[in-house]
């Protein structure tokens, strides 16, 4: 049988999931998943072997993992899903250790992205943390993530709650959690908070009151303050720039428009199918920047109106993303998505030549690009090289406090340009990528120019993924056994290549411990292969470095790097899908 087809359900595991289900209807405050999960109850009663038996197991079977990221699922009813019940008991048990670590009147801000249930799910956190003896404070409407992250600074809060799924699927939505250092939990709080919740979720709930005197709807100072924070990490002047810019269904396109209006930018183009808030995403069922095919309506007005940048967000805004006109003289498409390292390079290269000072640091997560810290080098700063997240690449901001972060990145289009906002932010992002393009062209360059320089200095970088989705229920477990099974057994080579180090990153020997593992190679090729964090994917990081022997080798360096990728590529897909 497929692994997306798994057997029926045994009589006692449905009899233990229908006792669960029975529990939770009992508990459940939300009439749309109670009524969902009775009628579902009957159809497995009437056919016990069929469809809604094995869902209603799958629904009661555990509960949804909560981790560093918080929680994200789809919605529906019970404890692997997102709900309103699951936000209330996950809230409850956030205030319980906030309690325990000394702070019982917890300051806590809210906010939430315009997808389906956010807005009632932020209304029950709120309701909880004002129930407890907490004060909640709720963002003005559906608001982008950096909104939410720069708010919990602001306002001195005790923790941040950020209800979004971010670019996920229309049908999830997710619960992301801040401290009070405005950074993503880490290790061991994520721990200890979970604990906290399976307590809370084993027993009856609190009375909670929606409207309690203790909810405080925040107005517009709140966005004004990011608007002003965004537009504070400009370090140039030009801002001649024409851009197309779509905001993927999101909550960013409203606030970008006014982020560019404040920094004195020409208003962007905007994608008009694409601008307004819309859960079901209804031109880009997969609302990721990165995916085949989510540009195409940017790169076609782009291309239209004459643009010189296209900016992309995801749906909560924390992502950038950005394309460009092709290179003079090449044919195909006329305008090109810069990858996640490319853009994150470029607006270290152009931070780091606007800014000055020995206490600059920069950081990148270890899966992105080594070519950060040979820029890092040369302008004598420091570079941190940190696990994959934004919890470990804008940590450095209260690890250093020595240290003024310049640009901390991730190649997934994560990008933090200065300290106000301590985690990936898309809007103060776009302002540092249109100011770069714009000072490029009053120096009569493009970004190709920049990149080609960074290459004859330092080498031609040249990054790829190489992603195996395993769907079925056993996809975590395979995705495991395959990485178990490449650290066991490595490769002798790849791409025609001799393997001459490795380093499984579960050791924990520079990093914390984390699954990983570290593969360089006699060519100068490094790859790093690391389980998704939320998904049953496993994801290869592959970057070559090819020598450029002068401007003049500069266009067969790129068609050597762009061989040598390739065969590595081609190598690692068949392996894992063998």
């Amino acid at each position: 049988m497929s692994p997306s087809a798994p057997p029926p359900p045994t009589s006692d595991e449905l009899a233990n999931a229908f006792d669960a289900a029975h529990r939770w209807l009992a508990r459940d405050p939300d009439p749309e998943t109670s009524g969902g999960l009775k009628a579902l109850l009957k159809a497995a009663e009437d056919d016990p072997t069929g469809e809604a038996a094995r869902e209603v197991v799958g629904l009661f079977n555990g509960r949804i993992a909560f981790g560093t990221a918080g929680l994200r699922a789809a919605l529906g009813p019970g404890p692997n899903r997102m709900n309103r019940l699951v936000v209330r008991q996950t809230t409850v048990g956030l205030m319980h250790w906030l309690d325990a670590q000394g702070t019982p009147n917890p300051v806590v801000v809210i906010g939430y992205d315009a997808r389906h249930g956010s807005k009632n799910f932020a209304a029950d956190t709120a309701g909880v943390v004002a129930s407890l003896g907490g004060r909640a404070l709720v963002l003005p409407g559906p608001l982008p993530t950096p909104v939410l992250a720069y708010s919990v600074l602001a306002r001195s809060a005790d923790a941040g709650v950020m209800i979004t799924a971010s670019h996920n699927p229309p049908a999830d939505n997710g619960y992301k959690l801040y401290l009070s250092d405005g950074i993503q939990l880490v290790s061991p709080a994520d721990v200890e908070i979970a604990r906290a919740i399976h307590v809370v979720a084993a027993g009856d709930l609190p009375p909670i009151d929606l409207e309690h005197a203790n909810i405080e709807r925040l107005g517009d100072q709140a966005v004004a303050g990011h608007l002003d924070a965004a537009v504070g990490a400009l370090r140039s002047t030009p801002r001649e720039v024409r851009t197309v810019y779509t905001a993927m269904h999101g909550v960013g396109g409203q606030h970008l428009l006014r982020a560019f209006e404040r920094a004195g930018f020409p208003a962007p183009d905007v994608v008009a199918e694409q601008f307004d808030p819309d859960p079901d995403f209804p031109t880009a069922a997969f609302p990721n920047p990165e995916e085949p095919g989510a540009l195409d309506l940017a790169l076609a007005l782009a291309e239209q109106v004459g643009a010189q940048l296209v900016v992309a967000n995801d749906p909560d805004a924390d992502r950038l993303a950005l394309a460009i006109p092709a290179r003079a003289g090449s044919s195909g498409a006329a305008f090109v998505p810069l990858t996640g390292d490319q853009i994150g390079v470029l607006l270290a290269d152009h931070l780091l030549r606007h800014t000055s000072g020995e206490d600059r640091m920069v950081s990148n997560s270890i899966v992105s690009s080594q070519l950060l810290g040979q820029m890092a080098a040369a302008h004598g700063v420091e570079h941190i090289e940190t696990l994959t997240g934004f919890k470990w690449v804008a940590r450095p901001i209260v690890d250093r406090p020595d240290r003024r972060l310049v640009i901390g990145y991730e190649e997934a289009l994560g990008y933090c340009v200065g300290d106000a906002v301590r985690d990936k932010d898309g809007i103060s992002a776009a302002l540092v990528a249109a100011e770069m393009v714009a000072d490029a062209l009053a120096q009569g360059e493009t970004l190709w120019d920049r990149l080609d320089r960074l290459a004859l200095i330092h080498g031609l970088h040249l990054t790829g993924p190489v992603t195996v989705r395993l769907p079925g229920d056993d996809g975590m477990a395979r995705r495991s056994a395959l990485l178990a099974e490449l650290v066991a057994e490595p490769p002798a080579s790849l791409g025609g290549a001799a393997l001459v180090d490795h380093l499984d990153l579960s050791l924990g020997r520079d990093l914390p411990p984390t699954p990983g593992f570290v593969m360089r190679f006699d060519d100068g090729t490094r790859v790093i292969v690391r389980p998704s964090g939320t998904e049953p994917k496993l994801k290869s990081y592959i970057e070559v470095v090819e020598p450029v022997g002068g401007a003049e080798d500069l266009s067969t360096a790129r068609e050597r790097a762009r061989a040598r990728l390739e065969r590595f590529q081609t190598e690692l897909d068949q392996r894992f899908s063998s």
